[in-house]
């Protein structure tokens, strides 16, 4: 089975409660669609008192009965960034992953994967609206949380070799035209610049379904879909949110 799920920030409780109420196995499959938190304080966990670093989280992930497939957010570092990442086949399309945790991969921005026979485009980051703040307090930023030029052009030409038909997308944050209808009075002094590209994006492209996070709401505006705490099943024959849901 695969399953679809938000912005998770280090807090994975929900999701080995999710598997343990599905009783998971390896071969299934959790999409999370952007800041996961898995590569974030790096050698730096010193200075968050309590905090795991990454690979002792890494290592409690790679315990759990799922394969966790990550599309890069705004609050992480890309893994194309990190020394520690190979890049390897994966139902089609390239990610990055370590060899010592094979149920942790995260998606190369561009790439097109075939799951459950859907072809599914993953498109990561974001801009963070809490930067300055961030800064300020001295917490992590980093400054390639947005798609690059090349990233946008390898996207675009991925699409136009598809002939601008594709399944499913899996993006991070959204096309600018939702937003007003999230948040209607937020996104007046931040960088909107990949909503507005998204907006193209979604403009020329013929699609079944799209999946995004960031927002932190969930909700569901025509194809669009928005998750953040909820998850949902993949496929042809969605169940009710409510079978998904784990017990308190």
């Amino acid at each position: 089975m695969i399953y679809i799920t938000g912005d998770t920030h280090r807090e994975f409780k929900r999701v080995v409660d999710f598997c343990l109420h599905q009783k998971t196995s390896e071969q299934d499959i959790l999409v999370i669609l952007g800041d996961t938190g898995i590569n974030y304080v790096g050698e730096n966990y010193y200075k968050y008192a309590g905090r795991l670093c990454d690979e002792d989280l890494k290592k409690a992930l790679n315990h759990l009965p799922i394969t966790l497939f990550c599309l890069h957010g705004n609050h992480e570092q890309r893994p194309e960034s990190l020394e520690i990442y190979e890049e390897r086949e994966w139902n089609g399309g390239k990610v990055y992953f370590e060899p010592e945790f094979p149920n942790l991969v995260f998606a190369k921005d561009g790439e097109i994967y075939e799951l459950s026979g859907k072809r599914c485009l993953a498109i990561g980051g974001a801009y963070s609206v809490d930067k300055e703040y961030r800064l300020e307090k001295d917490m992590e930023w980093w400054e390639d949380e947005q798609p690059s030029k090349e990233t946008k052009k390898l996207v675009e030409k991925r699409l136009k070799a598809a002939k601008w038909q594709i399944d499913v997308v899996f993006s991070h944050t959204c096309p600018y035209k939702y937003v007003a209808q999230i948040f209607p009075f937020a996104y007046t002094k931040v960088d909107i610049s990949t909503e507005k590209w998204l907006d193209k994006i979604e403009d020329k492209l013929e699609f079944s379904n799209w999946y995004c996070g960031h927002m932190h709401v969930e909700k569901e505006i025509g194809k669009m879909r928005f998750m953040y705490e909820d998850f949902a099943e993949f496929g042809e024959h969605p169940i009710p949110d409510e079978a998904l849901q784990t017990e308190e």
